[in-house]
């Protein structure tokens, strides 16, 4: 395993909290918020490389952690060790990275190591392009098709929601061993830009899931499209233009416009962006060869993995809409009945219920799976068609729920863990079903936590 996989000794014995002041000017500015019911908050403020330096010194066990996990998931899933994922953000990634983010990047490794982490600039690097970068490994290994189905999410306005104005939730489809830890809240103050809150994990200037909104007004998440295929080595990270989108954006023409410059085609999703502002809405679908935008100030988006526009489909994935039985499809017909059966009435609380749903719209019955909003993987004989085998300990992870009078002050909703309140526990899971023991070093219980908001501090 390379060098910067090991925790070092001063970094684990090193409370985690912000620094006292004056012991460095760049952390005047930041802290780490007490931790609330299993996430972490932290505010950053300043330069890029302020934010940087204080998002790594802040979280910095927590990003040691972060990239053992994730080498530990590529070595199993893509057979491919830690050295090839630094190259591959030096060499692939890197030169495309624009000179604000590459200060920011540059301070987080620079934080870590000022309390005594071994990583460096490729392990930050490489960790960002954690989502993206099994799109450049499927193409350089002639493979189509298999890209993760994360999260199921909705947006609504006008005649479907409680007062006419915006809503939007989200939760996060992933292993429990990346989603104990996607637990951060980031208030970012930016010398230039929005200020943006937004959930993400340590380590990542970008959400990762994309659930953000920014003091311009903008509301911002997604879902993945599935079984697509296509990467450009000479695009921009996705990484790079979610959170330049996230920081810059003040119209869903801006969200539009910065998204679709420069697209390399990484982690293609569809976005669904909300302005407070105006009451309208839209739909971003985001391939490397279609792209696809629909809006609306009376109506809803939805997603599930499913992708829309035929053509995006035809050309750029291997899903089979005639499928019903998949995952996508299920939640996509169960997005479809809820909004229906709700309009009118959509608010943050309803927002809470949907994402806890576990009906399933196959079997017509109430039965926690991969089918159902509220995704329980580990329950399922059938597991993610080219994604999870059955009963993967995988599934929604967190969730998230915002309304244009929430965002106006700048705040969101959020449960860690299934908003349904099931627990997941490592320890007999992984009893009965032994084929998964080489999860067992970095797969810990995921609690099911209360909704909580969260305000920019």
């Amino acid at each position: 395993m390379h060098r910067a996989l090991l925790l070092s000794a001063p970094l684990v014995a090193l409370a985690l909290l912000a620094a006292e002041p004056g012991s460095d000017p760049r952390l005047r500015k930041a802290a780490r918020v007490a931790d609330r019911n299993g996430w972490i908050q932290v505010h950053l403020e300043g330069s890029p490389a302020e934010i940087g330096f204080q998002h790594g010194f802040l979280l910095a066990t927590e990003i040691e952690d972060n990239v053992r996990v994730v080498a530990a998931e590529f070595a199993h899933d893509e057979k491919r060790d830690w050295a090839f994922f630094r190259d591959a953000a030096r060499d692939i990634f890197w030169p495309h990275v624009e000179d604000e983010y590459r200060a920011e990047l540059t301070g987080i490794a620079e934080g870590v190591k000022a309390r005594g982490s071994q990583l460096d600039l490729w392990d930050i690097v490489a960790l960002n392009s954690w989502l993206e970068v099994t799109y450049y490994t499927r193409q350089l290994n002639h493979r189509t098709g298999g890209t993760a189905e994360h999260c199921s999410a909705f947006v609504a306005t006008g005649n479907y929601t409680a007062d006419g104005r915006v809503v939007i939730g989200h939760n996060n489809w992933t292993t429990y061993a990346d989603g104990e830890r996607w637990n951060v809240v980031f208030d970012i103050v930016p010398s230039s830009g929005y200020r943006i809150l937004m959930d993400g994990m340590p380590g990542l200037i970008h959400s990762g899931d994309d659930f953000g909104i920014n003091s311009a007004g903008l509301l911002i998440t997604e879902t993945t499209i599935s079984g697509f295929s296509g990467f450009d080595l000479n695009g921009v990270p996705e990484f790079v233009r979610a959170r330049k989108a996230m920081q810059y954006a003040a119209s869903i023409d801006d969200f539009a416009r910065i998204m679709t410059d420069g697209n390399n085609g990484g982690y293609a999703n569809n976005w669904l962006v909300a302005d407070r502002n105006s009451n309208e809405i839209a739909d971003l679908e985001l391939g490397l060869k279609n792209v696809h935008l629909l809006r609306t100030r009376d109506g809803f988006f939805v997603g599930s993995n499913f992708p829309i526009d035929p053509a995006l489909t035809r050309d750029e994935t291997t899903f089979k809409a005639d499928d019903a039985g998949s995952s996508a499809n299920a939640r996509h017909t169960r997005w479809l009945e809820l909004m229906k059966a709700n309009r009118g009435r959509i608010d943050v609380a309803a927002g809470q219920r949907f994402l806890a749903d576990h009906y399933d719209a196959i079997a017509k019955k109430t039965l926690p799976s991969e089918r159902t909003l509220c995704g329980h993987v580990e329950l399922s004989p059938r597991g993610v068609a080219d994604w999870l085998e059955p009963y993967t300990p995988a599934g929604t992870v967190q969730n998230k729920v915002s309304s244009a009078a929430l965002a106006a002050r700048m705040s969101f909703t959020a449960a860690s863990g299934h908003a349904c309140g099931r627990s997941f526990h490592a320890t007999p899971y992984l009893t009965r079903h032994p084929g998964y023991a080489w999860y067992q070093p970095i797969l810990h219980d995921l609690d099911a936590r209360p909704w909580t908001e969260f305000r920019a501090q």
